[in-house]
């Protein structure tokens, strides 16, 4: 229910009108079904003649009838009963379409919430994310969170329909209904532990659903080497296992909700058959009572079901949602601060003064010096772990020093606009990121603000645009999955003009031309030196492939946490070796 109050809080306006729909649909029905007593009445009378006189169980229908001036006749009655039902189907479709659009409006809302969350949090909330539990946030669980309002609302349906029925029934007789209630009551109360079993099964799907689907995306990620090496069977056998432990869960789902419905249905019966035996030869009630009271009562008793029914299928949807709301306050949580208001700029250098920053306690830099001079090509070298990645991500603003101060043309970066700073950096990753969509959509992101024109100009800039102009699509071409369709030396050459699209100030490479043979490698060194003297464009390269190394400007070696300005080319090639 908690979920339930949740929605409705979040929802007001579309609840409000549902549920108005509902009560009115609920009134009319229950004022429309008092017809019935009058009728059965007639139906059962020696003469067949109306029964007006009814000691008062529907005498207020009767008077209404009159007051409008309609005869009180057989026809009138059943009329009465036939357009109460049709106003109130009229009713419960104008609530059921506003279910349905919020249901999509909740699914919608939940993601572009998270979504909203993750791209505000710090770096460091991604390193420790499986990327298949974020996806798996982002796909199934919105929809099964946006089914338990659906489910939700049908309980309330339930509910209102049930107590119209009650409230008509109490008019015929409150000492049989009330004691009908009680049976009911109990029989419900029986049947909760398959509501127990299909909230547990509920908890477990969504617990396997995550872990399925970080290994998948993981597995997915590996198929090439996994392929070349013939041990697939080792994904397969992991997410056999998930897929397995998933399809217990969705039994013990099944299993429940089969087993209360097949429980209800007797038990139910039951309390229809003996509550028509005691009224009948217990109690000595007309027949006619008897039978609008047992019509009345076996709506109610329909009602709970579903009731039931609905709050079981609400419970089991509900882990979704609960999950969900934890991943966006963790990522919440982990906001990224805004930084300051100064316009950044970079005319002259980036300074890192005394920088030390450490991963969970483990020292990566230890008060390291270093300068980044601008419009020039600046390198970092030094053995995998020593903490490149890291000084560029400090750089970034990804991450923030521990102790000491990252200095923009003096500007200490603590009071630099964040987001403008990031606006002026074009990174190039080691990874090769590109979408399985058009040259120009990987140059350009889809960003509605950059023209064909922009991505041009940034693929002749980046070498690119004699091979793309020579393709028979142009930048319309379909690059393939992760840019199968292009070789390797084509593939780096798009990132850096993706990179480039924007007209940075600095361009960062992280390993960019490591997977690239020494001609292409070449190649794009030339490029870099054309960037740098053609738009005055401050690289920071990460490398250990000396072409890149032998075109620096300066060459910092990074090493057990400190980093030492290498004097010549010549020695930096060296300490590569």
């Amino acid at each position: 229910m908690r979920l339930l109050l949740q929605f409705l809080r979040t929802y007001p306006r579309q609840s409000v009108v549902v549920l108005v729909a509902l009560i009115l649909a609920g009134l009319i029905e229950g004022a429309s079904m008092t017809a019935l007593l009058p009728i059965l009445s007639t139906a059962v009378a020696q003469d067949g003649e109306l029964q007006v006189d009814d000691g008062g169980k529907s005498a207020y229908l009767l008077r209404a009838l009159q007051w409008l001036g309609l005869p009180l006749s057989l026809g009138v009655l059943i009329s009465v009963l036939v357009a109460g039902t049709l106003a109130r189907s009229g009713l419960v479709l104008v609530a059921k379409k506003y279910v349905g659009y919020t249901i999509a409006r909740v699914a919608t809302d939940l993601r572009l919430t998270l979504l909203n969350a993750l791209l505000k949090a710090r770096w460091t909330f991604y390193l420790k994310q499986p990327v298949g539990m974020l996806a798996n946030a982002m796909s199934s669980e919105p929809d099964r969170a946006s089914k338990a309002y659906l489910h939700g609302t049908s309980m309330l349906a339930a509910a209102i329909q049930m107590l119209a029925y009650v409230v008509v029934a109490m008019t015929i007789s409150w000492s049989a209904t009330l004691t009908y209630l009680l049976g009911a009551a109990g029989v419900l109360a029986l049947l909760h532990v398959f509501i127990r079993m299909s909230r547990k099964a509920g908890k477990r799907q969504t617990k396997v659903l995550k872990a399925l689907l970080r290994q998948l995306t993981d597995c997915l990620q590996s198929v090439k080497p996994l392929k070349a090496m013939g041990r697939e069977e080792l994904a397969d056998r992991v997410i056999a296992t998930e897929t397995r432990r998933l399809n217990r869960a969705l039994e013990r789902e099944v299993l429940s909700k089969e087993a209360l419905k097949a429980v209800q249905v007797p038990a139910f019966m039951g309390l229809v058959s003996g509550g028509f035996y005691v009224g009948l030869v217990l109690w000595h009630m007309p027949a006619a009572e008897v039978m609008v009271l047992l019509i009345l009562l076996s709506r109610v008793l329909s009602a709970m079901g579903r009731m039931q029914r609905m709050y079981q299928n609400l419970t089991t949807c509900e882990s979704a949602y609960w999950s969900l709301r934890q991943t966006i306050e963790e990522a919440r949580r982990q906001e990224e601060p805004g930084g300051g208001t100064v316009r950044p700029t970079l005319e002259e250098a980036i300074e890192l003064e005394h920088v030390a920053f450490a991963y969970d306690g483990r020292p990566v830099l230890q008060g390291i010096d270093l300068t980044v001079p601008a419009a020039r090509l600046t390198a970092l070298i030094g053995f995998s772990g020593a903490g490149k990645t890291t000084v560029v991500d400090l750089i970034i603003g990804l991450l923030h020093p521990q102790r000491g101060r990252i200095l923009l043309d003096g500007v200490d970066m603590d009071r630099i606009d964040l987001r403008a700073w990031r606006r002026m950096i074009g990174y190039v990753p080691q990874e090769n990121l590109l979408l399985h969509d058009t040259i120009l959509t990987n140059v350009t992101f889809g960003d509605p603000g950059l023209s064909r024109e922009d991505a041009r100009w940034a693929l002749e800039a980046a070498g690119a645009w004699d091979f793309v102009a020579a393709l028979p699509d142009g930048m319309e071409t379909v690059v393939g999955e992760r840019g199968a369709r292009l070789s390797g030396g084509q593939r780096q050459r798009i990132m850096i003009a993706r990179a480039l699209v924007h007209r940075p100030r600095l361009l960062i490479l992280d390993e960019a031309t490591s997977a690239l043979d020494p001609e292409t490698q070449r190649a794009i060194c030339r490029t870099l030196e054309d960037l740098k003297r053609r738009y005055r464009l401050t690289i920071l390269a990460i490398s250990h492939q000396p072409t890149i190394v032998e075109i620096a400007d300066c060459v910092y070696q990074l090493d057990r946490g400190r980093a030492n300005r290498v004097a010549t080319p010549e020695k930096a090639v060296a300490a590569l070796s």
